[in-house]
């Protein structure tokens, strides 16, 4: 996991601001720090022919995810022999994968193979989906991308929830499902997009599949967002951004092919403040004006100014 210490913290955020102090466009214009070993974030990015059909962006994603995770260390560095993985994708939605309202299948199924690679027991994937949970995950692709390299697909049963203490400065229990908080390597797989309450969803709120009830949140979703954090991140070995397509407008359900965006691009980090920093620019946002990322480097989660990290920026073609 990626824990800071104070002192690391605070020279990233005075980094920062005094970045904000030069002006926003220059917030991340510096180079990324050099990564002497493993890296704490990965961006992979297509660099070729833009590919043509659905086979050849199924393909893409594949490759991209792989190439992100590898630029991570590879995901043996996350996944020992005998553990069980749940993969835990944004799977909200009755949308078919183009739509872009949940994770793109290949992501999801190349995460999942990698597990099994890596000598994972078991691989549960699973969410809680918004739309009735059968048509979401049939119309996403998702559980017909991974049934067939031995993942478990499993719906949440909002009846086995448990009562969680997480001890947050607004909220203090939550109802939370038991089979995600129980797994050995958590890997939190969301996909970037608008969302018409919090701005955007990204890593950060993601983690509200793995609760039940997320109506008290929407009176305050930055604070809550970073209750919730702080709880989840050191349940979670990796968060996996995928930004092969992302939804630009009318989230977080979307439905309009014209606001969706091909950025063909996976991201992989120990740091879910920075991947939401990073997602928040390629969906054309200003990070410092998304409430659960400033909120989120206020409580020490992280960093918004991803490049101040040991990262590797990686061109796929």
């Amino acid at each position: 996991m990626c824990k800071y210490s104070r002192r690391q913290f605070m020279a990233r955020s005075a980094a920062t601001a005094g970045a904000v102090a030069l002006g926003t466009n220059r917030l991340f214009a510096q180079s990324p720090a050099v990564v002497a070993g493993p890296a704490e974030m990965a961006i992979a990015k297509w660099t070729g022919v833009a590919p043509a059909d659905a086979a050849a962006v199924r393909k893409m994603a594949a490759e991209l995810t792989r190439k992100a995770i590898e630029g991570m260390g590879g995901l043996g560095r996350f996944v020992k022999r005998g553990d069980v993985v749940w993969v835990k994708p944004n799977i909200g939605w009755d949308r078919t994968p183009e739509l872009a309202a949940n994770t793109n299948p290949d992501v999801v199924a190349t995460l999942v193979r990698m597990c099994f690679d890596a000598g994972a027991k078991t691989v549960k994937v699973g969410d809680n989906s918004c739309d009735l949970p059968a048509p979401s995950y049939n119309s996403s692709g998702i559980a017909d991308a991974v049934k067939p390299l031995g993942a478990e697909v499993l719906f949440l049963d909002t009846k086995r929830v448990r009562e969680t203490a997480i001890k947050g400065e607004m909220v203090k229990t939550l109802l939370m499902f038991p089979e995600i908080l129980d797994c050995d390597v958590l890997i939190n797989v969301p996909i970037a997009k608008h969302h018409g309450r919090a701005g955007l969803t990204l890593a950060m709120k993601n983690y509200m599949g793995v609760m039940d009830d997320r109506k008290p949140f929407h009176q305050a979703i930055p604070e809550c967002l970073a209750d919730l954090t702080r709880f989840m991140k050191p349940r979670t070995a990796l968060c996996v951004l995928d930004c092969v397509r992302i939804l630009n407008d009318h989230g977080p359900k979307g439905g309009d092919p014209a606001d969706v965006l091909m950025k063909n691009t996976v991201a992989a980090g120990l740091d879910p403040v920075a991947l939401d920093a990073f997602g928040a620019e390629l969906l054309g946002r200003n990070p410092q004006e998304i409430g659960s990322i400033v909120k989120g480097q206020e409580a020490e989660l992280g960093t918004m100014n991803y490049r101040s990290l040991p990262l590797r920026e990686i061109a796929v073609s």
